[in-house]
């Protein structure tokens, strides 16, 4: 690439950082010394990609094989991205600035729907053709990973693999069979046919889909003898021994996340009837307090940050977590490197444990109580009380803290205007509790920001049969919430209802919205994510051309034996016989317990035999 045509670009955009790459603990190879390419493509702008733990890890863990060199690639903001099209400059990789198209494989993580259009149109400025049936020899493989991955079906005429579940293993053999397949002389479609034999490996165009008349899918069937007729995720069976970075990327400019992020564990125990990630993500499997101490004392060093996150879907459930928070702080208070935790249970969090994490300094606290009336939690089987965040709150306020995030959804299955009524209550109740805190204790300035984003129903949770609120239903409760929380000291954000709308029509989607997706590109839809981009009429428009209509897939409720787009993926949870009368169970607002004090038969056990705890 001309690296003087590229400097000269640079000098006329924003935040021309998001392109220069050299950053410290940046990978440095010969190109010429490897056998693969392999390209990190998020498709979002840097300050975003960059703060994923996913790319931490792969990215480390790829560029430690001799014969691969792992780039990074973001979406260039729009300015940059019309700047490249007029120069003629093709989508480059920050490391050595290569032209994409040169790569061997181009991996995307899939982190939200509303990045679909981005991957368009990044393999567009990459002058690779979007279309798998399109890309010959030459050209690069388009592999998929992350969690929209498990419904990729509205990617599927443009992806050629997808990896199912957690990538450590999974990526590393992906490699070494292209090692001996780029050596062997054989077709692209033979390096297709060889992937799937890999567990965890799903490559769409070896399946076919066909529709009933009233347009729900009839069945999912290979078309390849050489290909199962499920595809299973892989899980890591080991935190400890599997790979986690001892140094990381740090970036020029502030990022979303710009700390040293500490994965404690993966999985979740809690069951909340919502959370995809939570079903998903099962087994649990955690890091050894021991493993965590040596994992900090190493990116501390190499890094230099100031600031540690303890990371997992509930955090606060890690067994021993107060002990390895002393242990931390204790270790790391000289170097003033703070802890923060990201969004935590009301029911396991003591006044102890706050006075802990502030020695060195505050770092926010943030709750999700989800719902506003204890009838809608035990719908959606959170299992916090009220009491819960009285006692945490004002433990808080006692402990020097006066700024508390709370996170809820509307639109939750069963909602009722006694439930959007909770959320304004509760906000009153947190209120209460910092001005009946003690003055001599309590900090001045009190914040309370209560977000409310709206409910999307996902695949492979017990609501993926239910309906999403219309947008208009959507838009008169964010109304009254508006109204509701008009309360000094508090302040309310809510979600664009039309990006969730669109959110919920590719969550549950099928390989029909793949011409949708390209038409909307085509209209001009990119960084749909972004509410200052995000374009309704292109949306809608792409909709028209294509006689397709958005309602069946959002607002339609499921029958009991439907057949997903989604059937032929196995998470390892049961649709009929866990997720199905967990769906049960929330009509009646009956509660499931946390599976840590008794099995509750999802199935995940067939996959990872021997890892429930």
């Amino acid at each position: 690439m001309d690296k003087l045509r590229l400097d000269h670009i640079m000098g006329q955009v924003t935040k021309p950082v998001r392109y220069m790459g050299n950053e410290y603990n940046m990978v440095v190879k010969d190109p010429s010394q490897v056998s693969i390419r392999f390209a990190f493509a998020f498709p979002d702008v840097y300050e975003v990609g960059m703060s994923h733990l996913g790319m931490k890890i792969l990215y480390h863990q790829l560029n430690e094989r001799d014969d691969t060199y792992c780039e990074r690639v973001f979406a260039p903001w729009v300015d940059m991205e019309e700047k490249m099209r007029q120069e003629d400059i093709p989508l480059f990789a920050l490391e050595t600035k290569s032209p994409v198209s040169n790569f061997d494989i181009v991996g995307f993580t899939l982190q939200y729907e509303m990045s679909y259009t981005n991957i368009l149109n990044m393999l567009d400025l990459a002058g690779i053709p979007l279309l798998t049936k399109e890309r010959g020899e030459d050209h690069p493989f388009v592999l998929v990973g992350g969690p929209c991955a498990y419904n990729v079906e509205p990617l599927a005429d443009f992806v050629d693999l997808v990896a199912l579940g957690e990538g450590e293993e999974l990526t590393e053999e992906l490699l070494d069979l292209y090692g001996e397949w780029k050596d062997s002389g054989e077709s692209r479609n033979a390096f297709l046919e060889r992937s799937a034999g890999i567990p965890g490996i799903y490559v769409p165009s070896f399946y076919d889909v066909s529709y009933l008349e009233d347009g729900r899918v009839s069945e999912i069937i290979p078309n390849n003898s050489a290909v199962p007729k499920r595809v299973a995720k892989r899980i890591v069976r080991d935190m400890d021994s599997v790979y986690f970075p001892e140094r990381i990327i740090v970036p020029f400019m502030d990022i979303v996340h710009d700390r040293i992020m500490l994965e404690l564990f993966r999985g979740c125990t809690r069951g909340c009837r919502f959370c995809q990630a939570g079903m998903i993500y099962r087994p649990i499997r955690e890091r050894s307090p021991e493993k965590l101490l040596e994992l900090a004392e190493k990116l501390v060093r190499s890094t230099g940050y100031e600031e540690m996150s303890l990371s997992s879907l509930s955090s606060s459930d890690y067994p021993g977590l107060e002990q390895l928070v002393r242990q931390l702080m204790s270790r790391f208070e000289e170097d003033r490197v703070a802890l923060s935790l990201p969004s935590l249970r009301l029911d396991s969090f003591e006044k102890e444990f706050i006075e802990e994490m502030q020695k060195v300094r505050k770092t926010g606290l943030t709750f999700a109580p989800e719902a506003g009336s204890q009838r809608l939690r035990d719908v959606i089987n959170k299992g916090v009380t009220e009491e819960d965040l009285v006692k945490t709150v004002s433990d808080s306020f006692a402990s020097g803290w006066n700024s508390v995030k709370l996170y809820f959804m509307i639109g939750l299955p069963t909602e009722t205007e006694e439930d959007l009524k909770g959320i304004a209550d509760l906000a009153k109740l947190v209120k209460d509790c910092y001005y009946q805190t003690d003055k001599e204790k309590r900090q001045k300035g009190l914040k309370i920001t209560i977000s409310a984003s709206s409910f999307v129903p996902k695949p492979f949770t017990p609501f993926q049969w239910e309906p999403q609120d219309t947008m208009e239903q959507l838009r008169e409760k964010q109304q009254y919430l508006r109204s509701a929380l008009r309360i000094k000291n508090v302040d309310y954000n809510w979600h664009d209802s039309e990006v969730s709308y669109m959110e919920a029509v590719f969550a549950r989607g099928d390989r029909r919205l793949g011409q949708v997706l390209l038409s909307a590109w085509q209209n001009g839809a990119r960084f749909d994510g972004w509410t200052e981009h995000f374009n309704w009429d292109a949306w809608k428009k792409a909709f028209e051309d294509n006689n397709l209509q958005p309602e069946f897939y959002a607002y339609r409720r499921r029958k009991k034996d439907e057949v997903f787009p989604w059937d032929h993926i196995d998470t390892g949870v049961s649709k009929a016989s866990f997720l199905w009368m967990e769906w049960q169970k929330a009509q009646k607002a009956e509660t499931t317990p946390d599976c840590r004090l008794n099995c509750t038969g999802c199935g995940i056990q067939r996959l990872g035999e021997g890892l429930c705890q």
